[in-house]
């Protein structure tokens, strides 16, 4: 997959994982368990609270460490899955110490000299690294990987994007919160109060589920302006976003129009796409083979369907584009990018 290893290595690294604790840091552990990344040594680091907790891991116990300056001690990769806050102060240290943090949070993304990495683009900014890569946000990522071998072919222009993001992106309670408002549902009771969802999840469509700015829009929403840019190395790329919470527990769905300087048609669309490292053309609708959210859950490809022509403005394609956001959209894209450095230290 894109960039990744091509074989076994000879090699093998001290590798860390940071939040193994959460979300995405058990995913993180599926999915090097899947992939059979080649560590050495590997640990599992969390904050003090779940410090002292025991993981299962490749039919072994670990007991989950402190994310002190010392735990770093000879770590060369650490996989970071922390809250923005928590890896400004950490990362930093880990960095010094040694080692390269691929960082999961907000933290770094748009820091002008910490790449901002999604394999299948732009795996030449790995080499580029002072320490830190950081991992982009779930739904650019899925995106960015449908999007970029378009803009090889014909130049983006300006891109519309709305989103239909899984309850899963944004944590374990607020996953939790949402199971439990379906049962509440199913059973016909009062559906308990949300506290980590900006409103109810269950039934609904939340357009306000993330922090918002003075200019109206949400901080995913300008994360997805932002890093898209940065990512395809391009600041000509127009990009508006609307971010969506749906009633989905794993897997985000995008609808997508793009407008090009150069006519691409959709069948060459799906030419360009069915050869892309990463992507899977699903585009048959009236078979019903379309992009599902319930059907990428456990995969690390990105799906891209409903491939059609614009008729309302010239050089300009629709398509609906999905993924799991737990996997390509966080663990995933991480590992793939620690297997590269991985690759460069043979």
């Amino acid at each position: 997959m894109g960039d990744s290893l091509d074989g076994e290595l000879d090699v093998s690294i001290n590798l860390a994982v940071m939040g193994a604790t959460g979300l995405v840091g058990e995913v993180m552990r599926q999915v090097l368990l899947e992939r059979e990344f080649p560590y050495k040594s590997i640990k599992f680091l969390a904050s003090k609270r779940s410090a002292g907790k025991t993981l299962a891991f490749g039919g072994k116990n670990f007991i989950v460490e402190e994310a002190t300056p010392d735990a770093f001690k000879g770590v060369q990769v650490v996989l970071s899955s922390t809250p923005g806050s928590v890896s400004k102060e950490i990362s930093p240290i880990a960095a010094k110490a040694g080692a390269v943090v691929v960082d999961n949070s907000s933290a770094w993304r748009m820091d002008p000299n910490t790449p901002l990495v999604v394999p299948e683009v732009n795996a030449h900014m790995i080499a580029k690294n002072q320490g830190i890569i950081a991992n982009p946000n779930c739904s650019t990522i899925q995106m960015v990987v449908a999007l970029k071998p378009l803009h090889d072919v014909a130049k983006i222009k300006r891109i519309i994007v709305s989103t239909y993001q899984a309850s899963s992106g944004k944590g374990n309670e607020a996953l939790t919160e949402f199971d439990n408002q379906i049962a509440a549902i199913g059973r016909g009771e009062v559906v308990p109060a949300a506290t980590k969802h900006k409103h109810q999840l269950a039934g609904n469509c939340l357009p306000d589920d993330w922090t918002l700015g003075e200019d109206g829009y949400t901080e995913e929403e300008i994360k997805m302006m932002k890093e898209t840019k940065k990512i395809m190395g391009d600041d000509s790329i127009e990009v508006s976003a609307t971010c969506v919470r749906v009633p989905v527990r794993t897997g985000h769905s995008e609808s997508v129009n793009v407008q090009f300087h150069d006519h691409i048609s959709a069948a060459k669309a799906r030419e360009v796409l069915s050869r892309a490292p990463g992507v899977v053309v699903l585009d048959d609708v009236k078979g019903g083979n379309v992009p599902l959210a319930a059907n990428s859950v456990g995969r690390d490809e990105t799906f891209v369907g409903r491939i059609r022509e614009d008729k309302s403005a010239p050089n300009c394609l629709n398509l609906w584009i999905v993924a799991d956001n737990l996997r390509k959209g966080a663990a995933t894209n991480a590992i793939q990018i620690a297997e590269i450095l991985a690759k460069q230290a043979k």
